[in-house]
């Protein structure tokens, strides 16, 4: 897979499975809806301040994100940092028309925050082959992005 063709996978991807060490020390995971990309690099997910996995993520910031097109058999898991948002800041630039029936408080509810994760590498999987993706590569790709919203061109198609 180019580089590329990483990219629009992510971009084309409503949700993310993110994994994250428990607080038995055992690794979990759990899907997430993630629509806000810098690039290949930098991800938003918005989620329940609450949540197993937003506890465990406090304690200890190592995690991975996997983006995957089942159809295509393709995916990359994405290993990193990840930091918890309750900044008024991030939550307004996440916050979605009828996020209220999740969070009935709005932005300001205390059960609504974001994470922010940051790729340290990676590694792609596709029928044609597998392969690495470094820290520098990501940074080269990544050096003029903005943080995009891909959720109404994803609901346009359908997803």
């Amino acid at each position: 897979m180019t580089i590329e063709e990483i990219d629009r996978l992510i971009a084309d991807s409503m949700f993310v499975n993110i994994g994250f060490i428990d607080s038995t020390g055992n690794p979990s995971i759990r899907r997430a809806f993630c629509t806000w990309h810098k690039g290949i690099g930098k991800h938003l997910i918005s989620t329940n301040t609450s949540s197993m996995h937003v506890q465990a993520l406090l304690l200890n910031s190592d995690a991975c994100l996997y983006f995957e097109n089942s159809k295509a058999f393709e995916g990359i898991c994405l290993q990193g940092k990840a930091i918890v948002h309750f900044e008024k800041e991030f939550k307004e630039m996440c916050w979605k028309d009828g996020d209220e029936q999740y969070y009935p408080k709005g932005v300001e509810d205390e059960d609504y925050c974001i994470i922010e994760f940051t790729a340290e590498n990676g590694r792609y999987y596709r029928y044609d082959g597998i392969g690495n993706i470094t820290k520098q590569e990501i940074g080269l790709f990544d050096h003029s992005k903005e943080y995009v919203d891909n959720y109404d061109r994803l609901m346009e198609r359908g997803e």
